[in-house]
């Protein structure tokens, strides 16, 4: 019996092979390298600005509502004509309402107000409801200011009525660049904060 040896491989297929690999890997490549992730930025709760007094009434602190362009991760800029974009390179280290109503209760506790605040969730009966809505958290750009208002309500939880409401507002200069803008938010946020738990006491 003959054996015959397998043919030679052809060249020009080998070298087409081995350029669809290459091509393939490339390609492959490409897709994974994606842009620069941008730099995440927190929010903090205000500390040492004295210990706040009142009723030990139980108090829920709801989440914050907002309009659906502040109900993100990003950080707002807000044009001479009232267009709205984001700061590339920057976002918070989470969406704005989560951390606003985060830091608020945390504003609470470093008030020495720990035992008289709650969140949905915690397995208590609040007297009262904290609601609060974010109006405005961005950069103006027209007056170079860091922009926060917050508009809060306190509410009676088993009677529905609004005890009291109160619009709070901040400003500070705000310098370009994503640190610096989100330096100014944050200085902002913490004027705001601090007057709410001063006011719900």
């Amino acid at each position: 019996m003959t054996i015959k040896a397998p043919p030679a491989p052809n060249p020009f297929l080998r070298k087409a092979a081995l350029a669809a690999l290459v091509l393939g890997a490339g390609v492959l490549l490409a897709g994974c390298g994606g842009g620069s992730a941008p730099t995440t930025f927190d929010l903090t709760a205000p500390r040492d600005f004295g210990r706040i007094g009142g009723s030990r009434a139980i108090l829920m602190v709801q989440e914050p509502t907002t309009v659906q362009a502040l109900d993100s991760d990003s950080v707002i800029v807000r044009d001479s004509s009232g267009a709205l974009s984001f700061l590339g390179g920057a976002q918070w280290a989470d969406r704005v309402p989560k951390l606003v109503q985060v830091r608020l209760i945390q504003t609470f506790e470093n008030g020495s107000r720990l035992g008289a605040v709650a969140r949905p969730g915690d397995r208590v009966t609040p007297e009262l409801q904290l609601l609060t809505d974010i109006r405005s958290f961005n950069i103006d750009t027209a007056s170079g200011m860091a922009v926060v208002e917050i508009t809060a309500k306190l509410v009676g939880d088993r009677t529905g009525d609004i005890r009291r409401a109160k619009l709070f507002a901040a400003r500070v200069p705000a310098a370009a660049g994503g640190a610096e803008a989100t330096r100014a938010l944050d200085q902002a946020l913490s004027k705001v904060l601090i007057d709410i738990v001063r006011w719900a006491r």
